[in-house]
Parts: structure tokens; C-alpha cells; sequence
């Protein structure tokens, strides 16, 4: 749905990934623009019945408190299951107060339960289980790389950080494992460039390695990467 950076570069819109399972609709990460991009794309947000987050900064967290507000208004009666790293329950409820005060507090039809994960946990999520592993980027709580499976295939998705030995150990055999790729090969603490995940790449065992996250230095070269990078409504069969 989205795979932007924070900015918006290439006009992109920030992260949000849509996973789907036997009739189940997972999304990893709900950046600050998710609502829009779901709309644009035709996919119905009332349809998503769980979202994990990475990690807590409004391009990959933000889109929650509107897409709840979108439930509310919509008299969603499905319940909405939030999975994410420990501290996302007093995230949201602080970022929904800010953006519209009381929201947090109103009884809604249907419930928002969350999850805190931290590296080791597995969590259910129906039919698929999400897994996480630590990485490397300070955004006030600790911040994962996720995997997503449903006991036949699995997706991995670095989120935002440094080069770290987690990313092999949860892109291990999945059947697609997205990176950021934020510049081609200019170090930028806290995020991970393309020339330092290619040092790696003989460590990475997935199926198949895609680039996103990516910032206009590496939007500006395209065709310069060993890997295939992707872009908004692209999908794909693991």
C-alpha cells in the first residue's frame, strides 16, 4: 500500500504492507498516510483484521488513530487486533488524544485489543503468527523487524534501522523479505543504506530480497541495485 520514506519522496505514500491469508487481512506497519492509500487502492479498511508495528514513529505508527476513528464512524463491529512493540498501548492512546481530544476514551461497537511483543514472542494473529526481532533504531520504545506466517509461506520486513545480524536470522528462508534501502551508500545513523545490505547479502536466505523505505538519493538511481525496488500497490504471491 505504501513504500515510502517519512517525506513522502517520489511522491510514495509511507509505509503500509497488506498481507493476506486464506480470507485474513493483516497489514504491517500503518503510516500517518495508510487511511489515504488503502482508499486509493480500493481496499476497504473495515477488511483489516490486525495490524503489527515495527516500531513507534508517525510514518510507520501514525495511521492508527485514524484508521480506529475511520471504525468508529463506519459502526465497525469486527474487532481490531494491534500488534506491536511494548509501549504501543500508551502510544496510542497519547497520539489519538492528541490528534482529537477523548477519542481514546469513547465506547466503540467493536474492540481495539493490543498486543505487546517484544524479541522471542510469537503472536497470533487467527490464522497467521507474527514474529520479532530487535534492531537498531531509537524511536522511544524498542523498535523490531517483523516476520509474518501462516504455516506455509512467511514475509519478513527489516523496518527502519541499521545493519544488524537480526535481518538474516528473520529473513531466513521467508518467501520475501522487504529492506530499507534509505540511501544507496551514504551511512545515516539509525537506517540502512543499500551498498552495506549488498555486503550482506550472502547472509540473506529469503527467497527473494526487495528494497523500500528509500530516500530521493536512492529513488535518484534507478537500475543501480542488484535488487528490484518496490513501489505503491505493488504485491506479491509467496
Amino acid at each position: 500500500m505504501g513504500s515510502g520514506d517519512a517525506f513522502g519522496s517520489g511522491g510514495r505514500w509511507q509505509t503500509c504492507i497488506s498481507v493476506t491469508s486464506g480470507g485474513q487481512h493483516l497489514l504491517v506497519d500503518c503510516g500517518a498516510t495508510s487511511l489515504t492509500a488503502l482508499r486509493a487502492q480500493q481496499l476497504d479498511p473495515q477488511a483489516i483484521d490486525a495490524i503489527a508495528i515495527t516500531h513507534l514513529h508517525g510514518d510507520h505508527f501514525g495511521g492508527l488513530p485514524f484508521l480506529i476513528l475511520d471504525g468508529q464512524f463506519r459502526r465497525r463491529t469486527a474487532p481490531l487486533h494491534v500488534i506491536g512493540p511494548v509501549g504501543t498501548g500508551a502510544r496510542l492512546t497519547s497520539a489519538m488524544e492528541v490528534l482529537y481530544p477523548g477519542s481514546s476514551q469513547v465506547a466503540r461497537r467493536f474492540e481495539v485489543r493490543v498486543s505487546e511483543i517484544s524479541p522471542g514472542d510469537v503472536i497470533d494473529a487467527g490464522q497467521m503468527r507474527v514474529r520479532c526481532w530487535p534492531v537498531v533504531h531509537e524511536s522511544g520504545a524498542p523498535s523490531l523487524a517483523l516476520r509474518i506466517e501462516d504455516g506455509t509461506a512467511s514475509f519478513a520486513y527489516s523496518g527502519d534501522t541499521e545493519w544488524t545480524p537480526a535481518l538474516p536470522d528473520a529473513a531466513a528462508g521467508a518467501g520475501l523479505f522487504a529492506a530499507e534501502a534509505y540511501t544507496f551508500e551514504r551511512p545515516i545513523r539509525y537506517h540502512l543504506d543499500y551498498r552495506t545490505l549488498a555486503a550482506h547479502a550472502a547472509e540473506i536466505t529469503a527467497t527473494q530480497t526487495v528494497l523500500t523505505h528509500m530516500s530521493p538519493d536512492m529513488l535518484g538511481r534507478p537500475g543501480s541495485a542488484a535488487f528490484p525496488a518496490v513501489h505503491d500497490g505493488q504485491t506479491f504471491e509467496v
